[in-house]
């Protein structure tokens, strides 16, 4: 159970009062108002989540992320960035890119905090029970580890591509509209956010990275979804 929770804000009134709000609902919360600060704090407390806003002086956000991901045990805590204004695709595709699981644009209430971070707890959790190595076509996936390897060679997938596999492996054959996939994937609310686009630029990603045999093997229905055949 995901419990204790690194918080990064440099609006200390917005820190104090979620830090309040997440103990409340029986979180232990580190607090941190700069990105400095909680990479070295993340050491130290060992988070099972990390919250932190996008906008900050010195050590932003998407550095921040991809800092934390990096760190020696560390690569599988998840990140929700908040960001304090509107980002385009692309900024949230990067984000992504450094292994972000998850975002909240301000303002937010904090019942859609806690939901967000349900939803992203629920994601990793699913995942963690399926301990057992997936082998299929040559390509062997570890769910514990969420590591692919194609001939003993470690193929790089993003935290995204890698659950998008996941997904699509687990229910193979089974054809996955495009609002499933954006809730089980990325923890999008379907009836207010239902852009294909983002399921289609992982999808083109994941294929060119498991090459021109496996990738062929996710198929792509327009209008409807994905399936893994």
């Amino acid at each position: 159970m995901f419990k204790k929770i690194l918080l990064v804000d440099d609006d200390k009134l917005v820190l104090n009062s979620t830090r309040r709000y997440l103990e409340t609902h029986g979180f232990n919360v580190a607090a941190a108002d700069n990105g400095a600060e909680a990479v070295a704090l993340a050491r130290q407390a060992k988070p099972d989540l990390v919250i932190t806003d996008a906008e900050m002086k010195g050590l932003d956000g998407f550095t921040l992320c991809k800092a934390i991901k990096e760190t020696d045990g560390f690569g599988k805590v998840p990140v929700i960035i908040i960001s304090g204004s509107k980002i385009s695709e692309e900024d949230i595709l990067d984000g992504y890119n450094r292994g972000a699981d998850d975002y909240i644009l301000k303002p937010f209430s904090f019942p859609v905090l806690l939901a967000k971070l349900k939803a992203v707890m629920k994601r990793y959790e699913g995942v963690a029970e399926k301990t057992e190595k997936i082998s299929k076509l040559g390509m062997v996936i570890d769910p514990a580890g969420r590591t692919v390897t194609i001939k003993k060679e470690t193929i790089n997938l993003t935290r995204k591509e890698f659950d998008l596999l996941m997904v699509l492996i687990t229910e193979e054959g089974r054809l996955l509209g495009v609002p499933y996939l954006l809730e089980n994937v990325w923890g999008y609310d379907p009836a207010s956010y239902n852009d294909p686009h983002t399921v289609g630029v992982h999808a083109s990603s994941l294929r060119k990275k498991l090459g021109p045999e496996i990738g062929a093997h996710i198929i792509s229905v327009t209008g409807h979804g994905y399936k893994f055949e």
